[in-house]
C-alpha cells in the first residue's frame, strides 16, 4: 500500500540537495531512470549493496542493511518529497511528482535543459547570420528583412525562455 502526500508545491533547492547528498539515495534516483517505469526494491537493494562491495557476489549481510536502510530511511524521505511512489505491500517504486526535478541535478540527465540551451544557442546565432548575411548584400538572404527575422526569432527564444520559467 502506497503512502500518498499532499506535496504539491515545488521542492527548494536545498531540499534537492538534501535528498541528493546521500548516495543511496541518488542511486535510487539513478536506477529508476535507467529502468524507466518500475522498480523492486530488492533489485535496487542488490545494485547497491554490489556497488558498494565492490563485487557482483553481494554479502548477504550487506545486502539485508542497504535493504533495512531503504525500508526505514531512503524511501519514505523520497516518497515524503514526492519523488518516487512506493508500494510497500508490492515493495516496488514508481517516479513520483518530484522525480524529473530531481533527476535533472544528477549528473548526465539534464539532457532536456542542455537541449533547449542548445536550441536558444543556435537560434541565436542564426540572428546573428541573417544579420552579418544582409550586411554583406548576399543575393537570397539580402531579400529578407534582418531586423524583422532577428527580432522574430529573439521573441521565439524569450517565449522558450518564459514558457520553461513558468512550466
Amino acid at each position: 500500500m502506497s503512502v500518498q502526500t499532499d506535496r504539491t508545491e515545488q521542492l527548494a533547492e536545498s531540499e534537492v540537495f538534501h535528498i541528493l547528498g546521500n548516495d543511496r539515495r541518488r542511486a535510487i534516483v539513478q536506477l529508476l531512470a535507467e529502468e524507466g517505469g518500475q522498480i523492486d526494491v530488492s533489485d535496487v537493494a542488490t545494485e547497491i549493496a554490489a556497488t558498494e562491495s565492490e563485487t557482483t557476489s553481494v554479502p548477504n549481510n550487506l545486502y539485508k542493511s542497504v535493504y533495512v536502510s531503504l525500508q526505514q530511511t531512503h524511501l519514505p524521505q523520497l516518497e515524503e518529497d514526492a519523488v518516487i511512489e512506493y508500494d510497500s505491500d508490492a515493495k516496488t517504486i514508481q517516479a513520483g511528482r518530484h522525480f524529473d526535478e530531481i533527476l535533472q541535478y544528477v549528473n548526465g540527465h539534464a539532457t532536456e535543459h542542455s537541449r533547449v540551451l542548445w536550441l536558444h544557442f543556435g537560434l541565436c546565432i542564426l540572428a546573428l547570420a541573417l544579420i552579418a548575411a544582409a550586411g554583406l548584400d548576399l543575393p537570397v538572404v539580402s531579400r529578407i528583412d534582418p531586423v524583422l527575422s532577428s527580432v522574430l526569432i529573439v521573441l521565439a527564444v524569450a517565449a522558450s525562455s518564459l514558457y520553461r520559467l513558468l512550466g
